[in-house]
C-alpha cells in the first residue's frame, strides 16, 4: 500500500466522509508516523521507528496555524470542520492541551463559528490533562473498534502489555461527551481469523456504547488499501444493519457507505 502521510502541520482542507471539508492539524513528526496502536487497517501505514522521530513544538503549531486561518479568513475559503489527525495519535504531544487552547484562540480570532475536533485513537483518556482538553473541543471523536480485549489485540495491533481495562476506564471518563468511531472489518491478521461484525462481538459492543452514552456512534469500514494484506471491507448490507441496531437502542448513528 501507499502510505498517506502529511508533511505539513496544517494541510487541506480535504474531503472527509464522516466531517465534510476538513482542514487538518498535524502535530507529529512529518512524513512519519507515531501511534500507541498499530492498527491493521491504518491509512497512514505501520508505525515508525528509530531515531529523528519529534513532535512539531507548540510555537511552530500556532505560527502554522495563525498563518493558515488568518488566510482562510481573507479568502473566505469553505471550511466545515478543523481536525487534529495527520500521521499517528495527536495526543500523545507533550503539548496537546495547550495546542488546544492555541487553536480554539485562532479559531475564535479568524474562523469563529467552526468546530475544532479530534481523532483520537482513546488511550491517552486516562490523562486528566488530555480529557481536559478534549472536552474544551467541539468534536472529539474516539476510537473503539471493538469491546473483546482479543479482537483489540489483533484490529488495533496492540503493544505488549496494553491494558484493555485502563483503555475502556478512559472511555467511561468520557462518558456521554464523546462521539465513538468504530471500523468495522474482517480478515485475517499473523495467522488468526477475526470479525468484529459477529454477534458476539456486537452485542458486547453494544452494550459497551450503552454505558459510554456517547453523542454519536460513526459506523464505517474500509476505503483505503490497508498495510495488513488480508483485511477486508464489510459490505454495505451488514453496516446497515449494524446501524439499525443502533437507531432501535436509540442511538444517534452515522453510517459512513463511501
Amino acid at each position: 500500500m501507499e502510505n498517506r502521510l502529511f508533511g505539513e502541520v496544517v494541510f487541506g482542507p480535504v474531503k472527509s466522509r464522516r466531517l465534510g471539508l476538513s482542514l487538518g492539524i498535524n502535530i507529529l513528526p512529518a512524513d512519519k508516523k507515531i501511534c500507541s496502536f498499530n492498527c491493521i487497517y491504518c491509512e497512514c501505514g505501520w508505525n515508525t521507528s528509530g531515531p529523528g522521530l519529534s513532535f512539531v513544538p507548540r510555537d511552530i503549531v500556532a505560527k502554522e496555524m495563525e498563518t493558515r486561518f488568518s488566510s482562510a479568513a481573507v479568502t473566505r475559503e469553505s471550511i466545515d470542520v478543523i481536525t487534529f489527525a495527520g500521521n499517528g495519535e495527536p495526543t500523545l504531544h507533550p503539548d496537546f492541551s495547550g495546542i488546544i487552547e492555541d487553536t480554539l484562540r485562532l479559531r475564535d480570532q479568524y474562523l469563529p463559528g467552526i468546530p475544532v475536533a479530534v481523532l483520537s485513537n482513546s488511550t491517552m483518556l486516562f490523562n486528566e490533562e488530555v480529557r481536559n482538553a478534549l472536552l474544551k473541543c467541539d468534536m472529539p471523536i474516539l476510537k473503539l473498534d471493538s469491546a473483546l480485549s482479543g479482537s483489540i489485540r489483533i484490529i488495533n495491533n496492540v503493544p505488549e502489555g496494553f491494558d484493555t481495562g485502563k483503555y475502556f476506564n478512559g472511555l467511561m471518563a468520557m462518558k456521554g461527551r464523546a462521539t465513538i468511531q468504530t471500523m468495522f472489518l474482517k480478515g485475517r491478521f499473523n495467522g488468526t481469523d477475526f470479525d468484529n461484525t459477529t454477534e458476539e462481538e456486537l452485542e458486547a459492543w453494544i452494550t459497551l456504547l450503552k454505558k459510554l452514552q456517547p453523542e454519536e456512534v460513526q459506523v464505517y469500514t474500509l476505503h483505503r488499501v490497508p498495510p495488513a494484506s488480508e483485511v477486508q471491507a464489510i459490505d454495505h448490507a451488514k453496516l446497515k444493519y449494524i446501524a439499525e441496531r443502533l437507531k432501535k437502542e436509540s442511538f444517534n448513528v452515522h453510517l459512513v457507505l463511501n
